[in-house]
């Protein structure tokens, strides 16, 4: 069982500025790379009906975006969204719509002590992820 996710410190940044820009509403983008380290995150527009507690990637930009991460020779490695008001554990909405669950879920939180958070959600289990940035 994997127990932590290497990143590149630049993509991890790009992520985490990504959710300070949108203080009032959850970000979401996915995140891909290759040889084990994701190594770029790609933002995505919050298409959900309630932004400010949920978030969804409407599916024409899900493809598109999974287009771009192939063309580039990367695979993707990991979902980010934001929990503007509260802590960065998966809520029961994100644990039920872990859809991929051989990716890193990246949970951002500016008003968490750990502004960002990794998890493995298999099958209803979470289990955290120590983040690697390099």
């Amino acid at each position: 069982m994997q127990t932590g996710i290497r990143i590149r410190r630049e993509a991890f940044e790009n992520a985490t500025r990504h959710a300070e820009r949108e203080p009032r509403q959850e970000c979401c983008g996915l995140m891909a790379g290759c040889g084990g380290i994701i190594m770029n995150a790609f933002a995505a527009t919050n298409a959900a009906a309630d932004t400010a507690s949920n978030y969804e990637i409407a599916p024409e930009e899900l493809f598109r975006l999974m287009r771009e991460i192939r063309a580039a020779g990367m695979t993707l490695m990991g979902i980010y969204h934001s929990h503007p008001n509260g802590d960065n554990v998966p809520s029961s909405r994100d644990i039920e719509r872990a859809y991929y669950p051989d990716v890193a879920y990246f949970i951002l939180s500016p008003r968490a002590p750990a502004r960002a958070r990794a998890f493995s959600i298999r099958e209803g289990s979470v289990t955290e992820l120590k983040i690697v940035a390099e």
